[in-house]
């Protein structure tokens, strides 16, 4: 299983990382509707995105900016679950910025790519609570399967995103 898991996620990667060739800085903060979800620099110039610990309604549209941070959040703190760290909450996961982002997302596809290749079958079966909360009886390889399809659902919103800019 643990190949095919690999393979998934080389495949999701690819994907993603197509749309993530693509982009140019005016991608990143374009607002594709009157209600987004988007990301904002503070007066220190540190960036900040919008959340809600629920989903609003009606439901945001994100930015690829948003989408760029929200990768970066959920892919670091499912490494800190995996590598034996707690997973660190939203507001503890900052934006490089329009660029940057798609560097850092490429550094954690690298980290993301060691950790699989230190997994074993055996590994797969032990207990992981990112992203369900502890107690939840999830698994690592639960976790490994939820990051490739959440990979393949934002880089398909990023590329979707990219498009419809392009088109305008």
């Amino acid at each position: 299983m643990i190949e095919a898991l690999r393979g998934q996620f080389d495949l999701a990667w690819a994907l993603t990382d197509l749309h993530l060739s693509a982009l140019t800085e005016e991608d990143f903060l374009w607002e594709p509707a009157a209600v987004v979800w988007t990301m904002h620099r503070d007066a220190a110039g540190s960036w900040y995105p919008d959340w809600a610990e629920t989903e609003p309604d009606p439901i945001p549209v994100p930015t690829v900016g948003w989408l760029t941070w929200h990768i970066i959040y959920w892919w670091s703190a499912a490494a800190d679950e995996l590598t034996g760290r707690p997973a660190r909450p939203p507001g503890e996961i900052g934006w490089p910025g329009p660029m940057n982002s798609v560097r850092a997302i490429r550094s954690l596809c690298d980290r993301w790519r060691q950790i699989l290749a230190t997994l074993s079958h055996d590994d797969l079966g032990a207990p992981c609570a990112f992203p369900w909360g502890p107690g939840g009886g999830r698994t690592v390889a639960d976790t490994v399967l939820w990051l490739n399809i959440e990979l393949t659902k934002n880089g398909s919103e990023i590329g979707a995103l990219r498009m419809m800019r392009a088109a305008r």
